[in-house]
């Protein structure tokens, strides 16, 4: 007769299920979720199809869209989830930043920044909105979680700082790490490539920078099957808490791929400028400083130019005739409504 029954081995099981890993109290170990933000038509749908072996052509995202995927852990155990959020238009949709990371998610919540290469001189206004956007939303998160389980507030912290090299202390003064795992990707990496070597250096130079700041791990990818597996395996690891890789590439003439915590700032040298300009950049902070000197090679475009977002209402891929007709008679109602109310103004002023 064996020693215990179905019940009770299924039971250690779920016991140790919930006793494993450092989530925090009450936490469900197998549900995870990554919220993709980044560069407007920079290739995030196109990352996460890949992740979920979708094959099927990306469409554009409209606001913020969710899909999900599954994994089995083994058999008769259930199904790891990973939700996986998106947020489209780039910079235009900061508002929705706040809806998917709650102080309930917050303890199994990744954020994925997807920066378009091609695109250098976008490249900074994107990453800064949307990083200060999302951090100042998840530092309040966790400042409410602190309220209510101060414990699991405090093992985010330690977890991310434990992250830090213990070679570099004196980096610990300069950064300012995400509390929640943060990946970077440069996409269009193959486009990148063919890019002057100078602005290559001052690109992977500022990257390595501020994901080193932020407590991030950063990579290229593109087209190249190779990296987006390597990707994939990141992504991976994020969503169903797979180990990740301890691989780094730091050689600007190849795709970067360098792990949270693998990095340094002596490793990353100074700012891209001349030592006899630095002195004349006006910064109270590392970043600003980093932010001037790259802004000096990659001056960025107008803000309207980077907020400019179609109207999806006339957009005609989400077209739907009915909707649409109703749309039209609304549109003209109103502009009847201005005109005549227009008439009512003007009459009132002749009688007055």
């Amino acid at each position: 007769m064996p020693s215990e029954t179905l019940w009770e081995i299924a039971k250690a099981e779920v016991e140790k299920r919930g006793s494993s890993g450092d989530e925090g109290d009450g936490v469900e170990i197998g549900e995870k979720s990554v919220f993709f933000i980044g560069s407007k038509n920079g290739g995030k749908t196109t990352i996460i199809l890949r992740c979920l072996d979708r094959d099927e052509p990306p469409k554009p995202t409209l606001a913020l869209e969710y899909t999900y995927g599954r994994r089995a852990k083994g058999h008769n155990i259930p199904k790891d989830i990973a939700h996986f959020w998106e947020l489209g238009g780039g910079t235009s949709l900061l508002d929705l930043i706040s809806t998917p990371i709650t102080s309930d998610t917050l303890r199994t919540f990744s954020i994925v920044l997807v920066l378009d290469l091609s695109k250098p001189n976008d490249l900074w206004p994107t990453m800064e909105n949307l990083l200060q956007a999302t951090k100042s939303h998840v530092d309040k998160m966790i400042m409410k979680l602190g309220k209510t389980n101060s414990k699991a507030a405090s093992e985010m912290r330690q977890r991310i700082w434990n992250n830090m090299q213990k070679d570099h202390p004196q980096d610990r003064e300069l950064v300012d790490p995400f509390l929640i795992p943060l990946v970077m990707i440069g996409s269009k990496y193959d486009i990148f490539q063919d890019f002057d070597s100078e602005k290559r250096k001052v690109i992977c130079k500022t990257l390595r920078f501020v994901a080193h700041y932020y407590g991030a791990s950063l990579m290229f990818t593109s087209k190249s099957e190779a990296l987006l597996l390597k990707i994939r395996g990141v992504i991976n690891q994020l969503a169903f808490g797979i180990d990740r890789s301890k691989s780094i590439c730091v050689d600007q003439n190849k795709p970067l791929f360098i792990t949270a915590g693998l990095d340094s700032l002596s490793q990353i040298g100074p700012p891209p400028v001349p030592d006899n300009d630095i002195g004349k950049l006006h910064a109270h902070s590392p970043i600003e400083l980093w932010k001037k000197a790259y802004e000096r090679v990659f001056p960025p475009k107008s803000i309207n130019t980077l907020k400019d977002t179609k109207d999806p209402a006339r957009d005609p891929q989400y077209a739907e005739r009915e909707v649409d007709e109703m749309r039209i008679q609304k549109d003209q109602e109103l502009e009847q409504y201005k005109r005549s109310s227009s008439k009512s103004w003007k009459q009132i002023e002749l009688d007055s």
